[in-house]
């Protein structure tokens, strides 16, 4: 029970101080006159009776009523109710000049004279009460004024005393009807529960004066502590205005200055800091103008000025829509149906009242919504002897996904708040029905979001709650009290209020306290409970689905990957790290990280080794680097007992922790955030304190139980509370020590925590704990007790900022300091005795030292670490005999300048960098690794090339992409076109780097052929290739030294001083003069006379040197099949076969470099031979190497001529004799074998006139045009033909001559036209007309062509004029020399292969090949070639004598060969090509590929390579001419340089005998595996795969080929590009085997799911041709596989291939016409059998090879002739499985379409297709063959035509349309009109779809 009323006060005007204007208040009486002593009287009343000032009024005003708030210093609030009368006054003072507070009249004019008759002065009745009940207040004091006024018979002492001593029910819901002893009745009715505010019509009043927004932001303003000022010209607006907004704020308390109604003496509290609210009457609105912070509510003009500095934040969406829209429904329920055609009758807004009700219920749905789930982030610290309990502010944002909202976390840091938490925190009290709501109803909020009819059911429900609340018993609200009558005020003679009688009043409260004594205390049955929690946050807030599963997906990823670091898989751990860093980004992975770590860790211990370590460590940072220094998410929090439990073992007995690695994180400083760890663990142990006991207690009935959820902390403090009544004294004393203790081993255990955190490893450095800076921790904690020595730290701590320089203890301090004010501020909140906390202060210094020496150690063992464990190196596979010479290195392949390894702009996977270890072996070089993207990881990659193939090694500095500083490196180039660029480990010492180099040069150079890979195969190198040897180990070099003299005993006796030929240097070789001095030297080395040069003093016969072996050799064989001559005994043999086989140089007596066996013209004797060969460079003299069988016109080669050589030729007979007559003999003999040999050709002898090409200067001889001028029609066109133009007459101009690119640059001199000519040649036919323009005719043409063309070199032939009789024509041409290619090719190979990154590769590349000219050296090489190939063929023999007759010599005559003769285009004959031509004529393979020591200075010389080139660019161009694939030209080009194989070292066939290789295959084949002859490797590869064939192998009878030579025609290789990371070079059979099955298995595993046929090749990663081969392997492979399964016979592929074959044949003999398929095989194909139209469809599944090998027609495979049997054509065939015709045909019809240029119109069905976006056409409705498409997304305009010439003539002009494409334009034309503007449309249409 409380009194109704404490205090009744009679407040009157004082006239106050002479001078002042206004008087003052004065209490006139008061009752009761003593204090009570609960509630003393309070002080300044009579300063609110009349907020505005006490003045006197001229006349007398009505009375007035407010109620005023006055706030005691306990935060008690007093309700004053005043009522307020006037009363005239006696004698007025002139001086004081009344203020008007009404403003009736201006203000007097101080001058006036006139005073007024009477003025008035205040008095007020002033009830002081605790209770807010206004009404009855007002109704009270309206009693006792109309007693007064109208003079009622009733004692107004009595009625006083009645009113003080009355006391009412506080809650409860009780109504109580009192009387005041005037015949009064008044029934008071009290809120059943006081929690809730009471606010009759107040909110909804609020909300009529000032409108949703502005009260919203009043509201948000007074949550977020601003300053609010209302202003109103009523008190008792003011009152309820305030009143109001404290209402909306329920369940937070406000707790700030509060004042609705301010008196003027008052003002200058505006300018308070604190927040407030505060009324204010409108008069003194100008004062309020200076407030710059404060929110001024405008009630009587509605509006809210927020000033500009202040900023107000808002409610979060969606909260703040959604409560505004819950308003407007409320109070303007006719907005939702203002719209509606029929208004329903209905419709009102509610009463006042209600309204008032209805609004607070939306605000207390809002704070619901607010606050849902507080109660899971309460921390309840000590249950005994009263709760304290704390609130994790941070976890409950972080659960919200609020922590940027500026307004939850003002208000959650407020002190509204702080107080909510202390009262309603207390986990046992009585409940309201906010509890209710926000524990029970946020589900129902969540699911009736959105749905108005709903939210405003609940809200109706809430505010008839709160209504109930406030009226418990509506009905019954009868008040009976006595008005005054009306008009009484204006009495003139009324006697002033009388003064009352303290005693009787006195007398009348003593009675009643006397009873009230006597009467049993009232005590209020409070009804506590345990407070329900409501669902955790985390059940409120359900995340839409589809983020949960991607994020599944990732914890997924996060799972395994910390399952794999624990399983030691660091692989695959390392592949899924970067997703799971990336994951890391989202909470839910974070969570779940700290969570799996945690199922790790055993006994708080988790010992890792280094890698392991490393991870988690990386795992933990990525983790905490996204937290802020809140840790609102409870990352660091979770992970905090973590980083105290992994660890690893630097050292015996010094581990190293996790904490050591973490600590870079700002959440550690922040104080607030230790604060709400420590809570937490509190929590838990003091749950855990109560949890044992009870389980002790309670174990039998709980095992009989249900098995319960685990009881919150919560629940079990509400449970101790309820009991702590009933424990007797000890036992509450105990808990209390028992807690207390808990709190205290915590704070302990705190500190130590802090320490391992906040002391960096390296404690000598020194850092200041980053920037959050440690001072200013009190203004942020949201503690509420400030301590002193916290606050004396922080300033310590300030003064003392600057300490970075300070000593290492500084550190330590400033630790101790944080530490200290940590453990203060907690340990005073939870309630921990002052020795306790004593005790503490001096342990913490002593921690902080203790882990600073721990950490010493562990710094001074974590810096001896060995690095990070590498990946493990993967050995790679070796071939049979190949060793390896140094063990792995470790090396980073870092990547070059091709980009399609490294991601690239092709995209896919960067497979480089790759980390892996380099090795050496003695065959290879070899990198292997992995990439370092995790994504491909996996991979394997493989680099290697031949060590032989080496042809640059330089030393580079590499930056590597994580290390700042530079790694040293190697970059090594291979002539396979393959590029190492490494960067070697740090782990790789210096000197092991170059002892690597040293043996690689080692191996590179050998000192004889003798050492390379191909010999010492199977040998052990390894003694001599130790790393660890210091001093150089001799053996190698005398192993290699005892190897030659045991050839050189079992050869024979040699000449072992003389010296190798040397050849000349190129540069004197190539000048113009030739020196005669040179002549010794270039001609056979001996130092002896030729003449008496035999063969036994070169080479004695020994018995492997029998004829019968040299006969073996393949170009006996060939010699025989042209019929070129046998080795029949001179007596039998035939005289009239032109040719014989000499056995002249069977010795190699009289050239080195030639085979033993030659063929020369039948007529000329041996000795002659011996002669003519010193003519020739080398003594390579002129012989015979093909003949061609149609025309017998044959090819010679031999060596450029000596000087003399050339002026002997080329003298004419009766010339005086230059020299002495062994010259004239020579060339004489020399003439005479030319013209034997031209006497072996059968045409000679009807040759009539002399053979010569007369007035042949070497000046018309321009570099360009190499051959003869035009001699004859015939040969001039074909020569044309050569180099692209037509046949067009002699004489002419040819308008397709251009050729290539013909550079008048000079910079290659092959390309350099001549200077005397100096006109270009391009565009003109190179053999028309003479370069002046004059006809040619006259001085060149001559009717015959010679029979022999010798084709020399120009620079030798300076000067030479030919003589006309002779029979043979020189053709002096320009050639390029080796000196050329090499820097070519070096240049090509930078283009391919480059060694660093450029920024725009595509252009860079094209300009790098062109600028590396190679492309133009083979159009040269083939220019030449195709010259030869027609003189052949046109009957002409031919003598390439070019440089020594071994290098372009051979290239030329070997193409030449394989163009003219279609058997040298099968895998036998271009073996047999080679080693005749390459082999037996002696290129020098080792001098020009710098096999040996002592051609390192030379350097690479491609020679051969260039060959294969060409070779290759004419197999693009003839694909069905060669039965080898391009596999097989590959394979050649690496392996003629790898040394691997014997076949292709050494420099001629002497050579190899001499070291005993070219016969010893016989015998030693058997007994070993490997295999020294390349060819015997290819058979045996040839027979197990097809690898080597090409399928289109369809040759054409006695066909020659010509291939286009234009620059423009070639193709870069792509042996030159590309490359297999998968398996490295696929050319070393043995290593790549055994791949294709393993591709193959994934595919089969789960059959249950839809198998996919695709599969991803990259680029330069997959070998493609095995991973999906093309479609005939894939057949052949599926029938072997099919076989294998039947247990068939395997037969070889070759087999099945020809039995296909043959039945393909007689298939198409059958039906009488090609199907597609028989195309392949057929060999009676069109004579165009270029390349472009070949198409070899990929297909894996099907078979069907579409070749149109025609590419002028427009498709060869024509429709069967409509015989029953035959086969459709293969388009046919498709057009069955179209997709239905109807879907594809947008729109069609008949056009007529003009043709191309110069054709006539023709109608055409025309189809508009819109899903191919295509318009094609046929040749009529039912044609299934389309004839050509216009793709519409070229089409650029489509306008109305005009008929052109031939149109069809019958149709309108208008019927025409254009279409206009970017290729050409379209003429159409309709039947009409109508049907020419519906296509106009229907094309428009589908333009302007796309």
């Amino acid at each position: 029970m409380a009194r109704l009323a404490d205090y009744f006060v009679l407040v009157g005007y004082d006239p106050g101080k002479r001078g002042s204007g206004d008087g003052q208040g004065q209490i006139l009486q008061r009752f009761p006159e003593k204090d009570w002593e609960d509630n003393p009287f309070p002080q300044g009343i009579e300063l609110f009776c009349q907020p505005s000032g006490w003045q006197l009024f001229p006349e007398r005003n009505p009375p007035t009523f407010f109620v005023a708030v006055l706030t005691d210093i306990n935060s008690e609030r007093h309700y004053c109710a005043c009522f307020t009368f006037w009363e005239a006054v006696e004698s007025p003072q002139p001086q004081s000049h009344p203020r008007n507070g009404e403003g009736e009249e201006g203000e007097e004019e101080p001058s006036s004279p006139v005073q007024p008759a009477q003025l008035f002065a205040p008095k007020s009745l002033v009830l002081v009460s605790r209770l807010d009940h206004a009404e009855v207040f007002r109704n009270s004091l309206g009693l006792i004024y109309t007693i007064y006024v109208d003079g009622l018979s009733v004692s107004l002492e009595n009625v006083i005393g009645n009113l003080l001593t009355c006391t009412i029910p506080i809650t409860g819901g009780a109504q109580r009807t009192i009387s005041l002893g005037a015949g009064d009745r008044q029934v008071i009715q009290t809120p059943i529960n006081d929690s809730l505010p009471v606010s009759s019509c107040s909110v909804a009043l609020l909300f009529r004066q000032l409108g949703i927004t502005n009260v919203l932001f009043l509201f948000c303003a007074a949550l977020t502590e601003h300053k609010i000022l209302f202003l109103s010209s009523s008190y008792q607006r003011l009152t309820d205005a305030c009143r109001a907004l404290l209402a909306l704020m329920f369940p937070l308390k406000y707790s700030f200055t509060y004042v609705p109604i301010l008196p003027a003496q008052l003002l200058e509290v505006l300018s308070t800091p604190t927040p407030f609210i505060i009324g204010v009457h409108s008069i003194f609105q100008s004062e309020t103008q200076e407030l710059l912070d404060v929110v001024i509510a405008d009630l009587d003009g509605g509006t809210v000025n927020v000033p500009e500095c202040v900023h107000i934040s808002l409610l979060p969406e969606p909260l703040l829509q959604q409560t505004r829209e819950a308003l407007s429904m409320v109070l303007d329920p006719e907005l939702e149906v203002a719209d509606l055609a029929f208004l329903p009758s209905t419709i009102s807004a509610s009463s006042l009242k209600m309204q008032d009700k209805e609004i607070r219920a939306v605000f207390l749905r809002l704070f619901a919504q607010l606050l849902q789930g507080y109660r899971w982030c309460l921390h309840i610290i000590r249950i005994h002897p009263e709760p304290v309990i704390r609130f994790h502010k941070a976890a409950f944002l972080g659960q919200r996904g609020l922590t940027e909202d500026d307004f939850l976390t003002k208000v959650l840091e407020g002190m509204a708040f702080a107080g909510f938490v202390t009262e309603r925190g207390a986990p046992y009290r009585p409940i309201d029905l906010f509890d209710e709501l926000v524990a029970y109803e946020v589900k129902r909020m969540r699911a009736e979001e959105g749905n108005k009819q709903k939210i405003l059911r609940h809200i109706k429900e809430l505010a008839e709650k709160l209504y109930k609340n406030e009226n418990p018993y509506p009905a019954v609200t009868m008040h009976k009290v006595q008005k005054p009558t009306e008009g009484c005020h204006l009495r003139l003679h009324q006697k002033p209020f009388p003064r009352l009688d303290e005693g009787t009043v006195q007398w009348i409260i003593d009675q009643a306290t006397a009873k009230l004594q006597t009467a049993p205390p009232a005590v209020k049955a409070e009804k506590k409970c345990m407070v329900p929690s409501g669902p955790p946050i985390a059940a409120i807030l359900e995340r839409n689905g589809n983020a949960l599963a991607n994020s599944a997906r990732r914890l997924e990823v996060v799972r395994n990957c910390i399952s794999y670091v624990f399983e030691n898989k660091m692989l695959e751990a390392k592949k899924l790290f970067p997703a799971v860093l990336r994951a890391m980004k989202g909470r839910a992975a974070r969570h779940c990280l700290t969570q799996e770590l945690n199922l790790h860790v055993q006994q708080n211990r988790a010992v890792l080794d280094h890698q392991q370590f490393d991870f988690v460590i990386r795992m933990m940072n990525c983790c905490l680097q996204d937290c802020t220094a809140m840790d609102e998410h409870g990352i660091a929090a979770a992970l905090l007992p973590l980083v105290t439990a992994f660890c690893r073992k630097l050292s015996p007995g010094i581990t190293q922790f996790a904490y050591s690695c973490v600590q870079e994180h700002v959440v550690w400083t922040n104080i607030q955030f230790w604060e709400a760890m420590f809570y937490c663990d509190v929590q838990n142990h003091i749950r855990a304190l109560y949890l044992d006991s009870n389980e002790e207690n309670h174990a039998e009935e709980e095992s009989t139980e249900e098995p319960q959820e685990a009881k919150s902390a919560l629940e079990i403090a509400s449970e101790q509370l309820r009991l702590w009544p009933t424990m007797s004294r000890e036992k509450q004393q105990e808990l209390i020590q028992k807690e207390e203790s808990t709190v205290f081993s915590q704070a302990i255990h705190y500190a130590n925590r802090m320490s391992y955190l906040l002391l960096p490893l390296d404690t000598s450095k020194n850092r200041l704990l980053r920037s959050s800076g440690l001072g200013d921790v009190e203004s942020v904690s949201n503690s509420f007790v400030t301590n002193s020595i916290a606050g004396s730290v922080a300033e310590s701590y300030d003064t003392e900022s600057g300490f970075e320089d300070a000593e290492s203890s500084d550190v330590a301090n400033y630790v101790v300091r944080f530490i200290n004010r940590f453990v203060d501020k907690v340990c005073t909140e939870s309630g921990v005795t002052n020795e306790h906390l004593k005790g503490l202060h001096v342990m913490i210094p002593d921690i902080v030292q203790m882990h600073i020496e721990t950490l010493d150690a562990v710094h001074r063992e974590s810096k001896r670490l060995p690095p990070i464990q590498k990946p493990k190196l993967l050995r790679p596979n070796l071939l049979v005999g190949e060793e390896c010479v140094m063990e792995g290195l470790r090396v980073c392949l870092m990547p070059d300048g091709r980009e399609e390894a490294a991601g690239g702009s092709i995209g896919g996977p960067p497979l480089l960098p790759a980390e892996g270890a380099i090795f050496l072996t003695t065959y290879r070089i070899i990198f292997k690794g992995t990439p370092t993207d995790p994504l491909v990881g996996e991979q394997v990659v493989i680099r290697s090339f031949p060590i032989a193939s080496l042809t640059k090694e330089k030393k580079i500095s590499i930056q590597a992409q994580a290390d700042p500083f530079l790694q040293e490196g190697l970059q090594l180039r291979s002539c396979t076109f393959q590029l190492l660029k490494i960067a070697f480990d740090e782990e790789v010492a210096s000197d092991s780097a170059e002892i690597f180099r040293k043996h690689l040069h080692k191996l590179r150079y050998p000192q004889h052929v003798r050492g390379t890979f191909a010999f010492t195969v199977g040998q052990s190198p390894k003694q001599a290739m130790q790393p660890k040897a210091k001093e150089k180990n001799p053996s190698l070099r005398t192993l290699s030294k005892n190897l030659v003299k045991n050839a050189k005993k079992t050869i024979g006796r040699q000449y072992v001083t003389r010296k190798k030929y040397t050849p000349p240097a190129w540069e004197q070789r190539g000048s113009q003069h030739f020196p005669e001095d040179n002549e010794d030297e270039i001609s056979v080395s001996e130092d002896m006379d030729r003449s008496t040069l035999t063969p036994s003093t070169t080479m004695r016969p020994s018995d492997k040197m029998t004829n019968a072996h040299v006969v073996e050799r393949a170009c006996c064989r060939d010699y025989q099949r042209l019929g070129l001559g046998t080795l029949s005994s001179s007596l039998t043999r035939s005289k009239n076969e032109p040719f014989r086989i000499s056995t002249v140089n069977r010795m190699y007596a009289i050239c080195r470099s030639y085979p033993g066996l030659l063929i020369v013209p039948q007529s000329i004797p041996d000795n002659t031979i011996q002669r003519i060969s010193r003519c020739y460079r080398q003594n390579r003299f002129p012989v015979v190497c093909w003949r061609n069988s149609r025309t017998k016109a044959v090819l010679l080669r031999s060596g450029g001529l000596h000087g003399k050589g050339v002026v002997g030729l080329f003298k004419s007979q009766n010339a005086p004799t230059a020299g002495p007559s062994q010259t004239d003999s020579t060339s004489l003999e020399q003439e005479k074998y030319l013209q034997a040999v031209i006497n072996s050709m059968p045409h000679y002898s009807d040759a009539s006139g002399r053979n010569t090409l007369s007035g042949f200067t070497s000046a018309h001889m321009s570099s360009a045009d190499f051959s003869d001028k035009r001699q004859q029609p015939k040969l001039g066109s074909l020569m044309k033909q050569v180099m692209g133009g037509k046949d067009e007459g002699p004489g002419t101009f040819s308008r397709g001559g251009k050729w290539g690119s013909i550079r008048a640059s000079g910079r290659m001199s092959s390309y350099a036209l001549n200077v005397e000519i100096g006109s270009r040649l391009a565009g003109k036919d190179l053999l028309g007309a003479q370069h002046n323009g004059t006809p040619a005719e006259t001085t060149f043409l001559r009717q015959h062509r010679a029979s022999l063309y010798i084709i020399g070199d120009k620079s030798q032939l300076k000067g030479v004029k030919p003589d006309p009789l002779q029979h043979w024509e020189v053709v002096p041409i320009e050639v390029f020399d080796v000196r050329q290619v090499k820097a070519s090719f070096k240049k090509l190979m930078k283009a391919c292969v480059p060694g660093c990154p450029s920024s725009d590769p595509s252009v860079a590349y094209l300009r790098s090949l062109e600028e590396s000219e190679w492309l133009s050296q083979i159009h040269k090489i083939l220019q030449i070639s195709v010259l030869v190939v027609e003189l052949l063929d046109t009957g002409s023999s031919v003598l390439v004598s070019l440089e020594d007759g071994w290098d372009i010599t051979t290239q030329v005559v070997s193409l030449v060969q394989l163009l003219s003769d279609r058997y040298y285009r099968t895998l036998e004959g271009f073996r047999l090509l080679v080693e005749k031509e390459w082999l037996s004529f002696g290129h020098r393979f080792s001098h020009r590929g710098a096999q040996t020591l002592a051609g390192q200075s030379s350097g690479f010389a491609p020679i051969f390579l260039q060959f294969l080139d060409c070779v290759h660019q004419i197999h693009l161009q003839f694909p069905m001419e060669f039965e080898f694939s391009q596999y097989y030209l590959k394979f050649l080009s690496y392996h003629y340089i790898s040394n691997r194989f014997r076949t292709f070292l050494l420099d001629s066939d002497y050579e190899r005998i001499e070291l005993g290789l070219l016969y010893e295959e016989k015998g030693e084949r058997k007994s070993q595996q490997v295999h020294k002859s390349i060819w015997d490797y290819i058979d045996r590869i040839n027979r197990k795969t097809p690898v080597f064939f090409n399928y289109m192998f369809a040759p054409e009878d006695g066909e020659v080929l010509r291939p286009y030579s234009n620059i423009s025609n070639l193709k870069v290789w792509d042996y030159y590009t590309e490359e297999t990371l998968s398996e490295g070079p696929s050319y070393d059979w043995e290593l790549t085997q055994g791949q294709p099955e393993q591709v193959e298995e994934p595919d089969r595993q789960d059959t249950g799911a839809p198998q996919s046929k695709r599969r991803i090749i990259w680029p330069c990663y997959d070998n493609r041709s095995r991973v999906e081969p093309d479609a005939i392997s894939r057949l052949l492979q599926e029938l072997h596989n099919l076989k294998t399964e039947l247990g068939h016979v395997q037969e070889r592929w070759k087999e099945t291939w020809d039995g296909v074959k043959a039945s393909q044949r007689t298939e198409a003999r059958q039906e009488g016409s090609r199907t597609p398929s028989s195309l392949l095989m057929s060999s009676g194909l069109s004579h165009h059998r270029r390349s472009l139209g070949v198409y070899l469809q990929e297909s894996g599944v099907g078979s069907t090879l579409n070749l149109s090998l025609d590419s002028d027609t427009s498709s060869t495979s024509t429709p069967s002739s409509g015989k029953p049997g035959g086969r459709r054509s293969t388009s046919t065939l498709y057009s069955q499985f179209q997709t239905s015709e109807s879907e594809n045909r947008s729109y069609e019809g008949s056009l007529y379409k003009k043709g191309a240029f110069m054709k006539p119109w023709k109608p055409r069905w025309f189809v508009l297709d819109k899903t191919k976006h295509q318009l094609r056409y046929y040749d009529s409705r039912m044609d299934t063959e389309c004839k050509g498409v216009i793709d519409l997304a070229e089409v650029e305009s489509i306008t109305p035509g005009t008929p052109t010439m031939g149109a069809p003539k019958t149709v309108d002009e208008k019927a025409f349309f254009d279409l206009k494409t970017t290729k050409r334009v379209y003429n159409f034309c309709a039947q009409d009109v109508q049907l020419a503007q519906q296509w106009i449309d229907r094309i428009q249409s589908c333009l302007s779809d796309a």
